[in-house]
């Protein structure tokens, strides 16, 4: 399961909060709050505190950059990362590794890793708690005494963008009541054409536990397309390619192929490029003179795997090739995300703070794993080990020496350095929201914005400096 960040309210920003709202309006509320801390009477409401609208653009920290066009790593180093990170870090699966044949034990233990028991009471999106006979319901649909006694791995496609779910359902269930925007069994999502394993099935066969590269757990099986081995994981080796590089982008609209039909693709997904299609021949009722001709996986009746052409228009933000790793493409790349709204475990049709920085990454060619606990210790990268013995003086001083594109991590959570200002690191990153230690109160951000690192604080005693553990550096 992902972690929580453990953002609270301070009790002292809430008894001044309820005060102020007894004998006013929010706006009085808010701006009492800004002035009593010290935030300029000419700041505007919904600006983030230290953070001025010219530091909200890619343009503003490309400028700030000595050397933005400098390679980082070369595409021979991103691959070799990428290699070291499949074969050294416990959290990747090599999927052509996987046996023939898994018994059934290993098979029961994986999906029980994954599906246990919530120790912890839960809550639909009315307030009710989940009974225990609705958890038993999810435990049964598990089926594991079905399994035979050796299970051999089927492989599949994704044909569209897929929630990963602790157990097989789509119910969403959350920690507190009202508090609706974390599902605890929102696992992650894949994309279009992610390659996975399916070990098994639920009890009514409308879910398949699957395992891809990054995440194993449970998704909807009527968006898998089964194919062999073969096919399914050659199919993001096929040459020539595009790779999104817009925070998203989307095949046309066509009526004649329903499950090609305004396909919405992340950042950093890659699919097979068509490039000697005639231009005279129509796809799916469309001549290709203003579009990409791309092959997306498709499923017939029987759910088998379809390899068919889709039209992706030149005004998409795509590109031929990964994008080289430098700091102007790193700050543009993560910038085409500013505002998007926080989706935890990528709900929402967008990503949370390890999604937003994978993807990112991806628009390189650069590899990570799916939670930030993984990202933060991987051996495969090259870390920063931040002590508990380090005071805030030592962290300081460390944060001084930050670059572009270096990954910063506290418990729950990760941010993206783009740059210093005015003495003051600053990040960019997607988060629920932000508190600063200067400023009394809660900023609801729940997306992708830009911050500085050293006021942001967790509660009333602990800064975010406190808490980091790790900071990756994707250089040699």
């Amino acid at each position: 399961m992902l972690e929580t960040p453990d953002f609270e309210i301070p009790r002292s920003s809430k008894r001044m909060m309820s005060k102020i709202f007894r004998t006013g309006t929010l706006a009085t509320c808010l701006a009492l709050m800004m002035v009593a801390n010290g935030v300029q009477a000419g700041d505007k409401l919904h600006v983030i505190p230290h953070v001025a609208p010219a530091q909200q653009t890619a343009e503003y920290w490309i400028s700030r950059s000595q050397q933005p066009d400098a390679l980082l790593l070369s595409a021979a180093q991103i691959n070799a990362q990428n290699q070291r990170l499949r074969t050294q870090d416990p959290s990747m699966h090599e999927l052509r590794r996987l046996p023939a044949q898994m018994s059934d034990k290993e098979v029961r233990a994986r999906v029980e890793k994954l599906s246990a028991r919530p120790r912890r009471s839960l809550y639909d999106s009315q307030g009710q708690r989940i009974s225990d006979s609705m958890i038993d319901g999810w435990l049964a649909d598990l089926a594991l005494e079905s399994l035979p006694a050796q299970v051999q791995p089927r492989f599949a496609l994704v044909i569209a963008r897929a929630d990963l779910r602790t157990f097989p359902t789509a119910t969403r269930v959350f920690s507190r009541v009202g508090d609706t925007d974390i599902d605890r069994f929102q696992e992650s999502a894949l994309f279009p054409g992610t390659a996975v394993a399916i070990l098994h099935e639920s009890r009514d066969r409308q879910w398949s536990f699957v395992v891809s590269a990054r995440y194993a757990a449970w998704m909807r099986s009527d968006l898998l397309a089964t194919g062999d081995a073969t096919t399914v994981l050659a199919y993001a080796e096929r040459s020539p390619w595009l790779v999104v590089t817009g925070a998203r982008a989307e095949t046309v609209y066509t009526p004649e192929a329903p499950q090609l039909s305004r396909l919405s693709l992340d950042m950093g997904t890659r699919i097979p490029l068509l490039a000697d299609w005639p231009r005279e021949e129509p796809v799916n009722g469309q001549l290709p003179a203003a579009a990409h001709v791309v092959q997306l996986p498709s499923r017939d009746s029987e759910g088998r795997l379809q390899l068919r052409p889709a039209l992706l228009p030149h005004s998409a933000d795509v590109s031929r090739h990964y994008l080289p790793l430098n700091q102007r493409s790193l700050l543009e790349q993560s910038f085409k995300f500013l505002g998007e709204r926080y989706g935890w475990g990528h709900s929402y049709e967008a990503r949370d703070c390890s999604g937003f920085v994978s993807e990112v990454y991806a628009g390189f060619g650069l590899e990570m794993p799916r939670n930030t606990g993984d990202q933060g210790k991987s051996p495969a990268f090259n870390i920063i080990p931040f002590t508990a013995e380090m005071n805030r003086d030592a962290r300081r001083e460390v944060l001084k020496t930050l670059q572009v594109g270096d990954l910063v991590y506290i418990p729950g959570h990760v941010m993206m350095v783009i740059g210093h200002d005015k003495g003051l690191t600053y990040v960019i990153h997607d988060t629920p929201d932000v508190r600063y230690a200067d400023v009394a109160g809660s900023w609801p951000v729940n997306g992708v914005a830009v911050t500085p690192l050293e006021p942001l604080g967790s509660d009333d005693d602990t800064l975010y400096i406190d808490k980091i553990y790790s900071v990756v550096k994707m250089r040699p």
